[in-house]
C-alpha cells in the first residue's frame, strides 16, 4: 500500500453561477493520472443548492449531516438525510442542494473524463426556477 497526503486545501465559498445559496467546499482528493478521482466536502446552508448540472462520467453523493434534495431532471425529488448516497450516472442533468430550513453536508466523488476527452468534467446549467426547488421544509 502507498499513501500519500495531499496539502489541506482551503474551504472556498462556491461561485454565484454554480449555486443559489451560500455553499463551501474543500476539495479533499484530486488524483493524478491514472486516476482522475476527485472528492469535495460541500456545505449547503439551509437553502442552498446547485444549478442544473451533468457529469461526463457520473457523480455519487454521500450526505454526512443534515436534510437536503436531490432531483434528476424530469424526475421525482428526493429528500436526502444523513448516510444516503445517490449515484447519478454520466451525462445525467441534476441538481442537490440542503431543504430550506437545514444546512446539509455531503462527500461528492467524481472523476474526470480523459484528458483527451472532447467534454468538460462538469458541465453547467441554468439556476433553478422558484417552481423547481421545494420552498417548504423536509419531512
Amino acid at each position: 500500500m502507498s499513501t500519500s497526503r495531499q496539502p489541506q486545501a482551503a474551504t472556498v465559498k462556491g461561485p454565484a453561477e454554480w449555486f443559489s445559496g451560500d455553499v463551501y467546499f474543500n476539495a479533499y482528493y484530486r488524483g493524478e493520472e491514472p486516476s482522475r478521482t476527485r472528492l469535495n466536502l460541500v456545505r449547503f446552508t439551509p437553502g442552498a443548492h446547485t444549478a442544473w448540472h451533468r457529469h461526463a462520467v457520473g457523480q455519487t453523493l454521500h450526505v454526512t449531516e443534515g436534510v437536503g434534495w436531490v432531483q434528476t431532471r424530469g424526475e421525482e425529488l428526493i429528500e436526502l438525510r444523513p448516510g444516503d448516497t445517490v449515484y447519478t450516472p454520466a451525462g445525467e442533468w441534476h441538481w442537490h442542494g440542503a431543504a430550506a430550513d437545514q444546512f446539509m453536508c455531503h462527500l461528492a466523488l467524481w472523476e474526470a473524463p480523459a484528458p483527451d476527452a472532447a467534454e468538460p468534467e462538469t458541465q453547467w446549467g441554468d439556476k433553478l426556477t422558484e417552481a423547481e426547488y421545494p420552498s417548504g421544509g423536509a419531512s
